[in-house]
């Protein structure tokens, strides 16, 4: 269950998807957005582990951190909604009040607003096709003041550029894209990693990963134990 999967989907409600220009999934750009790029090699997991807005487990908290989970988030869009990675557009948004947004071709663009809070979501999942009704604070947009958006720098965050490419190539691609950042991720929680070296795994298992359709439950699962192994032998690397 994601916040901008449910957006996407309650601004959908009733429309065509050939009418569908973009989608745009909404991201608070973690606690290193305003951050030099220089900065984040010595990034620690405490601070990577301070998000702005929500309060998650560690894994996704690193991976808000370095739009990793936006860069998954586009890849579910994909299979969610069927339309192509060139369909599917990533914005930061720090304050977490659009949820995600659809643009129509004609220009005109519909978005879902609410407060951070997934229990609004949750809600919506267990009630539809109804909405039901819930004693959950509404959102007073003139108490959370101006909403901002900004383009992703994509070179201070590379794994967005990586799930992208990972789309794009073949369908066992993110499964090692996926693999490749839970070891990389557990590495830098773990004081093994920098925070940078994060996107250097997962590049270097993505350019020796053979790719391929998924075929079968069995080759997804080849393919997972293959891109764990070389993120193990990437990170030992950069150990010694």
């Amino acid at each position: 269950m994601d916040s901008e999967h449910n957006a996407l989907h309650q601004c959908l409600r009733g429309e065509s998807l050939d009418e569908v220009r973009r989608l745009i999934l909404t991201a608070s750009g973690g606690p290193f957005r305003t951050a030099a790029r220089e900065s984040l090699a010595a990034v620690t997991p405490a601070q990577a582990l301070r998000h702005p807005t929500w309060e998650m487990g560690p894994k996704i908290t690193v991976d808000s951190a370095t739009l990793m989970n936006k860069g998954l988030e586009v890849i579910e869009a994909h299979w969610l909604f069927g339309l192509p990675a060139q369909q599917i557009d990533v914005m930061i948004h720090p304050q977490s009040i659009v949820h995600s947004m659809v643009e129509f071709v004609d220009g005109s663009v519909m978005a879902q607003m609410g407060v951070n809070d997934m229990k609004h979501p949750i809600q919506y999942a267990l009630s539809y096709p109804e909405r039901g009704k819930t004693n959950m604070p509404g959102l007073d947009l003139v108490s959370r003041g101006p909403l901002e958006f900004e383009e992703v720098d994509r070179e201070k965050f590379p794994c967005l550029d990586l799930a992208y490419r990972a789309l794009n190539e073949a369908e066992l691609a993110p499964v090692a894209l996926n693999a490749a950042n839970e070891v990389a991720v557990a590495g830098f929680l773990d004081g093994r990693l920098s925070f940078p070296g994060i996107a250097e795994v997962v590049d270097e298992v993505l350019q020796s990963h053979p790719g391929g359709r998924a075929s079968s439950l069995e080759e997804i699962a080849q393919a997972d134990g293959s891109a764990r192994q070389r993120a193990r032998r990437s990170l030992e690397g950069r150990q010694g």
